[in-house]
């Protein structure tokens, strides 16, 4: 029999110290109940992602002087096991480091595997630091069992889809009794059910019990689920971690099988994870909460237009944070319109955050005089509506400045795939989080607040309300742009193609091919696929967005500037 504490812990990136005392302290927890194994996630020392930090010298110091810590904490409790990924120094050619996983025991190193199988893909760049390590499986005795290790993604290739070879299968050669894969899996829709899957798979091919730790919490615009697991060779998953927090269970393995500490079933595991408005507002909100924390902000502003987007941002903000930590501001101009306002009020008072009333009206004057005066030409169009824009977003910047808030911006996935934002203006901020929904998304995913809440959070005069950004006499988004849910479509297959879901993109494709059987339906689809393309600069100087899709703005879709698509 093996007892194994899943260890699922939300560390930081770079804060060596303090990782390593969450370790320890989590050993320790494992020593009392009589674990054989405590199994830390992927780069749980340095936390994942460090990023060029690996390219420092005195961030590597930092990590040897960590890892000698855990040594002696090992050497204190000599009868536990500790599984611990760090970055560890390449002895041979190519890259100085290895994302490597080490076996520590009673004061020394047991074992030591490097990654194999390095993605560079998506949000991924694990080839830029690491050199891949050999194609060899890794086994260590622990009591009476054989246990083999993998890294991440090492074990994501059992179908030899991506990769030349198949560290799984290597593994399974060894013949091993346990296989304990270390991970930093990100969460995004859908990618619970992927692990299950992939790795239920791999179990059941090759006959092996397997456990999976991963991490959980918020780092910049990835956030983590944990939802670690245990699958077994005919039932499958048979153990989940919860998700959006940090958990430690211990289980049981015997026979083959994992059971609670005292030899009790687990419960069933639900094959289906969470709704998908429900999963997009648990994301948000660790994902906002964490990156406040770890930044150092304990409260945020909000532009309040007395529209959806910044009606479902102020929501979101006051579960993530408290409402007495969340400050919204209107900023009336010329052609706002008094429902909007009235509409801001009643929302700030449903979520129970103050509101402040900051008009416009003068400074936009002011600055259209001057600019007649200055260059002899009238403010007008464009350029004046922008200017609004840039006012509101100087005076949020302003209040983030004097008061020590955090600025959210309030853009949906829709807008600023075409550009329908403006630079300096309602982009300033330091994180944006419904960035990665599109804006027939952020309608579903206000409502669901309002159910979630068992109340009217979000006003349903907001909900029903025809977009506008108020810039212009009479101004409606469809002045500019397709109607949303036409927009949409076409975005996702654009923007996302074959990373949705199955149904995702059978819709999505099955609405554009219907728009490519017409000739206006073909200038439409070029008309959108060019403001994607030349929206490009705006994107590249956003801020950060919260993922909770698959392909999200950012590091996720890379793609040049000045570049001729068409």
């Amino acid at each position: 029999m093996l007892r194994i504490t899943l260890a699922q812990l939300n560390l930081t990136v770079g804060d060596i110290e303090g990782n390593v005392q969450r370790m320890i302290e989590t050993a320790r927890q494992a020593a009392d109940a009589q674990s054989d194994i405590v199994v830390f996630s992927e780069l749980a020392l340095s936390g994942y992602y460090p990023g060029d930090m690996l390219e420092e010298a005195v961030f590597l110091d930092r990590i040897d002087a960590g890892m000698s810590l855990l040594r002696a904490a090992s050497a204190e409790l000599p009868q536990l096991h500790w599984v611990v990924g760090t970055p560890a120094r390449s002895p041979g050619p190519g890259k100085r480091l290895h994302n490597a996983l080490v076996v520590l025991h009673a004061g020394a190193v047991r074992l030591q595997y490097a990654k194999q199988l390095l993605p560079t893909y998506n949000i991924f760049d694990e080839r830029r630091h690491f050199e891949p390590g050999p194609d060899v499986a890794k086994v260590l005795r622990i009591g009476s069992a054989q246990v083999g290790f993998l890294v991440c993604e090492d074990g994501w290739n059992d179908a030899v889809a991506d990769y030349a070879h198949n560290p799984f299968m290597r593994m399974a050669d060894a013949a091993p009794d346990l296989v304990i894969s270390i991970n930093a899996s990100p969460s995004h829709i859908g990618k619970r059910e992927q692990r299950h899957q992939v790795f239920g798979d791999a179990a059941r091919r090759h006959g092996l019990p397997i456990v999976y730790v991963n991490q959980v919490g918020g780092h910049d615009q990835i956030v983590y689920d944990g939802a670690s697991f245990a699958a077994e060779p005919e039932a499958g998953v048979v153990f989940e971690a919860q998700r959006f927090e940090e958990d430690v269970r211990t289980l049981q393995l015997v026979d083959g099988r994992f059971a609670e500490t005292a030899g009790q079933p687990l419960p069933p595991v639900p094959q289906e994870g969470l709704p998908t408005l429900a999963f997009y507002r648990q994301q948000i909100v660790l994902g906002l909460r964490d990156y406040a924390r770890r930044c150092g902000f304990t409260q945020v502003v909000v532009g309040s237009s007395g529209g959806i987007d910044s009606a479902l941002t102020l929501a979101l903000a006051a579960e993530a944070l408290g409402p007495q930590n969340v400050v919204g501001i209107t900023m009336p101009s010329r052609y706002s319109s008094s429902g909007s306002v009235d509409d801001s009020v009643t929302l700030c008072r449903n979520l129970g955050v103050p509101l402040h009333t900051h008009p416009i009206a003068e400074l936009v004057a002011g600055y259209a005089q001057q600019f007649e005066a200055s260059f002899g030409q009238p403010l007008a169009g464009l350029p004046l509506e922008n200017l609004q824009a840039r006012i509101r977003g100087t005076t949020l910047m302003e209040y983030s400045n004097a008061f020590g808030h955090l600025l959210l911006t309030t853009g949906n996935k829709s807008e600023i795939s075409v550009g329908y934002c403006t630079l300096y203006g309602d982009t300033n901020g330091g994180l944006g989080l419904i960035g990665d929904l599109y804006k027939t998304e952020v309608f579903a995913l206000a409502r669901h607040v309002n159910e979630n809440a068992g109340r009217e959070l979000i006003p349903q005069a907001i909900i029903d309300k025809e977009p506008s950004a108020e810039l212009a006499p009479g101004q409606k988004d469809v002045d500019s742009l397709p109607p949303y849910p036409v927009l949409d479509e076409i975005l996702k297959l654009l923007i996302e193609g074959e990373g949705l879901s199955r149904a995702e993109y059978q819709a999505a494709r099955t609405f554009t091919q219907r728009l490519h059987e017409s000739e206006d339906g073909r200038a439409l689809l070029q008309r959108v696929r060019l403001m994607v393309a030349r929206s490009e600069y705006k994107r590249r100087q956003a801020p950060p967005i919260l993922r909770v899709r698959a392909k999200a703005f950012g590091n996720g879709r890379q793609m040049p500037i000045a570049a001729r698509y068409v």
